[in-house]
């Protein structure tokens, strides 16, 4: 089943007749696959590791696939569809990298929910572009279109992103975060009750949705010892969990992993900001799985060590597999989940 955005873009397939296509920020759908009735060729660039991860048994000579923040080599085309942001401060990241692999005059495609703020894109799209044509309007979508006029200014990663002093119990760390990533320029409540409870680890430690390296700086700055893979769904986030570890000296193994599924070795703890938020209607299940996945992928005597919103569902779970529930700390709106495997 294709998104609206994808059933609106598939209503106008004609733009890219015969041509070779990029196609950045896809959804979760095989709408680069659908696409071929159209385009002589598509490239596809995910940065969500679900979505890509769904494309790639379509992979195909004519159909190529890939996840980062940018592509393996500098192929330029006669189109590129970019998928409106839902972190409207990576649109203009978008934009610069849709103008680096267009040919001169090279078509930009443009799609977005109405309420994603895609009806901003006239006031947004860099001057490299020509003034973008609303040619479609329909599945609560907007399509638009514009050309390329001019070369577009070069992608250096320094130039998108923030980069900050961060106070934490563990002592000064510095925070690199790329445009799209969650990101508050002080410790947010939660990260901030969990580091200020934080166990004594040793040897190989998971730090599960890592974001821009936060947590794992934090522990590498008090346990220098400890080797720590940082795992995230999010290209963005890990590129900049990259950097953030570069800038203060740190080393840790930074991969995409879609929940646990990539992870294929055991640990003797695992902490955890988990991304999981009221409002989503699968936070149970994903809780449950999370807590599930933990628990197996811990040695005997691994720490399982997180913090999460006061009012999700993780007791039940973790009394389940783990036989207890300790609460080491907890405030009006998180609590630290602290517990050992048997």
């Amino acid at each position: 089943m294709l998104t609206n955005p994808s059933q609106a873009l598939l209503r106008n397939s004609d733009l890219v007749h015969n041509h070779a296509v990029l196609i950045l920020n896809y959804e979760g759908d095989t709408l680069p696959k659908a696409l071929l009735a159209s385009a002589s060729h598509v490239c596809a660039l995910a940065l969500d590791f679900h979505h890509h991860l769904i494309m790639q048994p379509h992979a195909a000579p004519n159909l190529q696939l890939h996840f980062g923040h940018q592509l393996p080599s500098q192929e330029r085309f006669d189109s590129v569809i970019v998928y409106f942001p839902k972190a409207k401060a990576l649109a203009p990241y978008l934009f610069n990298l849709a103008a680096q692999h267009l040919k001169p005059q090279g078509q930009l495609i443009v799609i977005g929910e109405n309420k994603g703020g895609v009806k901003s894109l006239p006031k947004q799209l860099p001057d490299y572009f020509d003034k973008p044509l609303k040619v479609d309007n329909a599945r609560h979508c907007i399509v638009f279109t514009s050309e390329l006029n001019r070369q577009p200014p070069a992608i250096k990663l320094q130039d998108w992103y923030s980069q900050y002093q961060l106070q934490t119990p563990q002592g000064e760390i510095t925070i690199c975060n790329l445009v799209g990533v969650f990101s508050e320029k002080k410790l947010d409540a939660g990260t901030k009750l969990l580091l200020e409870n934080l166990p004594k680890m040793h040897a190989n430690v998971l730090d599960f949705g890592c974001g821009a390296g936060v947590i794992a700086a934090a522990l590498l700055t008090a346990q220098p010892t400890l080797k720590i893979d940082c795992v995230d769904i999010n290209a963005m986030a890990l590129a900049s969990c990259e950097l953030t570890m570069q800038a203060n000296g740190l080393s840790a193994n930074v991969f995409a992993s879609d929940g646990m599924a990539q992870i294929n070795r055991q640990y003797n703890g695992i902490i955890s900001n988990p991304p999981f938020h009221d409002g989503l209607t699968s936070t149970t299940s994903i809780a449950t799985d999370f807590v599930k996945d933990s628990a197996e992928h811990l040695v005997r005597g691994g720490i399982f060590h997180i913090v999460a919103n006061r009012h999700l569902p993780y007791s039940d779970c973790i009394a389940t597999q783990f036989g207890d529930v300790n609460v080491c700390a907890e405030n009006n709106h998180y609590k630290i989940y602290s517990n050992i495997k048997r």
